[in-house]
C-alpha cells in the first residue's frame, strides 16, 4: 500500500502516485522496496538473487533479473487507486482492518519478522558476492 502525499503536513513529494507505480512496475530493486521484497521472495523461482551492480553500492537483480521481475509484475500484479484529499486517513483505516504481509512500515502481520530476516539475509549475501558484471547485457 502506498499513498501520496504520505502524511498531513509533510511537504509534497516530487514523486506522485503515477511515478511511484512506474518505479514499482518498471524500476529496479534499488529504487523500489516492493520490487526488492518480491524479487527476494521469488529468487529461487527466478534464479536471480539480489546482487551488487555498477560501482557496488547499488543492489538489483541484474538487468536480466529485473526483466524477469517486469514480466512477473505484468502477469501477477494489479493496481487500483482512489483520489482523496487526505489519503493518510484512509491508509490508517485500511492498515487497521487489513493485514498486508508485504508492507514493511506499520505491519503487524506475523510474516513481517520472516520477511525482514529474508531481506537482511539477501542483502548480506549480495554484499559477499562479487559485483555483477553487466557489460554485455542491458535492460530492454
Amino acid at each position: 500500500m502506498g499513498i501520496s502525499p504520505d502524511k498531513k503536513g509533510k511537504p509534497q513529494s516530487k514523486a506522485n502516485l503515477s511515478t511511484r507505480i512506474k518505479t514499482h512496475y518498471c524500476g529496479n530493486a534499488e529504487g523500489s522496496t516492493l520490487r526488492r521484497t518480491l524479487g527476494i521472495l521469488l529468487a529461487q523461482q527466478s534464479g536471480f538473487p539480489l546482487r551488487r551492480v555498477g560501482s557496488g553500492k547499488r543492489m538489483t537483480f541484474t538487468h536480466l533479473g529485473e526483466q524477469w521481475l517486469d514480466r512477473w509484475f505484468e502477469e501477477n500484479a494489479y493496481i487500483s487507486w482512489i483520489e482523496t484529499p487526505e489519503p493518510w486517513l484512509i491508509e490508517e483505516e485500511i492498515m487497521q482492518q487489513i493485514s498486508l504481509p508485504l508492507n514493511l512500515k506499520g505491519n503487524h502481520h506475523p510474516f513481517k519478522v520472516t520477511l525482514s530476516n529474508l531481506r537482511k539475509q539477501a542483502i548480506a549475501q549480495a554484499r559477499e558476492l562479487d559485483i555483477a558484471i553487466e557489460i554485455d547485457s542491458s535492460r530492454t
